[in-house]
């Protein structure tokens, strides 16, 4: 008959359960340990001067809302501003560029009282700090472009032309660069579309659109540009404005 050690078994059992539970625990500390940030970007912390706007007059070049950075770019021989803005004004009647701070949709919504205003040149980006998933950003016209789209003024068209046949679109383009340097592009986000056959279709944006773009996954930058059938040797003919506002934004820690 063969002995055997109880002792050894003993300790033996002993020191494997108490691995046993230590594994368990890490594993499921680990688990416990990755927990979701998010990030609601309202714009609400941003100061506004004393017309209700912010756009770089001050010299800073930019702010930091939440996770992000937006740059602004101010140019005080001119007193003329590109890049992002903040504002909180929503004339919805006045319908030329003294009114380019205003929001055509009217008001924000989930009581944000600000919102961000983009005016590119060419193509503008928002930098997140930590990489993250845009669940939701969201999008309208301001006042001075709908009025233009409209309307037509002395720089750009009215859409539709003079018999309201012409096939013209304004829209913007968004493309993400993600945590792994990888780019990836997103359909346009249509701002106003005549390209119906049918006259009844076309329309101009008059509300706040949401859009989630989580399928990119982790973001470090957005990157927007604008598109219109209204050109020229100059570029685009429409004003090229937009707001946005509500960029709800992710990640795990």
């Amino acid at each position: 008959m063969k002995l055997v050690n109880t002792s050894f078994m003993k300790q033996f059992n002993y020191l494997f359960a108490i691995f046993f539970i230590l594994i368990s625990m890490l594993s499921s500390c680990t688990k416990e340990d990755k927990i979701t940030k998010t990030d609601a970007i309202s714009f609400e912390d941003v100061p506004l001067n004393e017309n209700g706007i912010y756009n770089g007059a001050d010299g800073t070049n930019g702010f930091v809302a939440g996770n992000a950075v937006f740059k602004t770019n101010y140019n005080f021989d001119y007193n003329a501003w590109s890049g992002f803005a903040v504002s909180n004004n929503i004339d919805t009647i006045s319908p030329d560029y003294s009114n380019q701070y205003s929001c055509v949709a009217g008001s924000v919504g989930g009581g944000s009282e600000k919102f961000a205003l983009l005016y590119s040149f060419s193509s503008d980006t928002i930098e997140f700090t930590i990489p993250a998933k845009i669940t939701n950003i969201g999008f309208a016209n301001s006042t001075y472009v709908y009025y233009t789209i409209l309307n037509g003024n002395d720089y750009a068209k009215k859409f539709g032309g003079p018999t309201g046949n012409d096939p013209d679109y304004f829209s913007i383009y968004l493309s993400v660069i993600d945590n792994k340097g990888k780019r990836m592009n997103f359909n346009a986000i249509p701002l106003a579309d005549y390209t119906n056959s049918n006259n009844e279709m076309d329309y101009i944006s008059k509300d706040w659109n949401y859009y989630d773009l989580s399928s990119a996954g982790y973001v470090k930058y957005l990157i927007f540009n604008f598109v219109s059938t209204d050109t020229s040797a100059y570029g685009i003919n429409t004003p090229t404005y937009v707001c946005i506002d509500n960029i709800v934004n992710e990640w795990e820690e």
